[in-house]
């Protein structure tokens, strides 16, 4: 992952000195958490999947989704949440997989981010978001929170983006 930051000493060999303030340890130790949760979320949600709680469950986001809704035209409830099991396990474990190879990494944090945009789009499609009663900003628990967190899922897959690009750019600088 991350490593503590290097800089140059002004001392007369010029030699090169890790921080390990305890800003740029929990730091890394942000870092780790933001990839574990992100891998523990797909795995688990991707599990769920395999389901019919959890089909019919996502069925209603995916009726009303322009996106989505023509997948129902040839695969089914079931059809579609495996599909989707899948594609949530596969991202869960290229995001952990930074710990082999910061390129997979990118690749699940894209399509994290891909997914998370998706899922971001129900909140514009899917009925009962906004609670009538009250007026518009507030949103319901289910569906609206629920979709709400999305937001900063999305913001923790483009960080996973970010810091995999890094690695495979200070990777790059070393072989120099």
């Amino acid at each position: 992952m991350d490593t503590p930051s290097i800089e140059q000493s002004d001392k007369p060999e010029n030699q090169t000195v890790i921080s390990n303030s305890l800003g740029t340890l929990i730091m890394r130790v942000g870092w780790y958490a933001v990839f574990a949760a992100l891998a523990v979320i797909y795995l688990w949600f991707g599990g769920m999947k395999f389901t019919e709680y959890e089909a019919n469950g996502i069925s209603g986001f995916v009726n009303h989704s322009p996106l989505l809704s023509w997948m129902y035209s040839f695969m089914s409830i079931m059809g579609f949440s495996y599909f989707l099991g899948v594609l949530e396990i596969t991202v869960g474990l290229l995001i952990a997989a930074r710990c082999i190879s910061p390129k997979l990494s990118v690749i699940g944090g894209l399509l994290s981010v891909g997914l998370f945009v998706t899922t971001v789009t129900f909140m514009l499609t899917t009925p009962l978001v906004f609670e009538p009663t009250l007026g518009f900003p507030a949103i319901s628990v289910v569906p609206g929170q629920f979709l709400l967190k999305d937001i900063g899922l999305l913001a923790a897959s483009i960080l996973v983006i970010g810091n995999s690009l890094m690695a495979i750019e200070a990777e790059d600088d070393r072989r120099r």
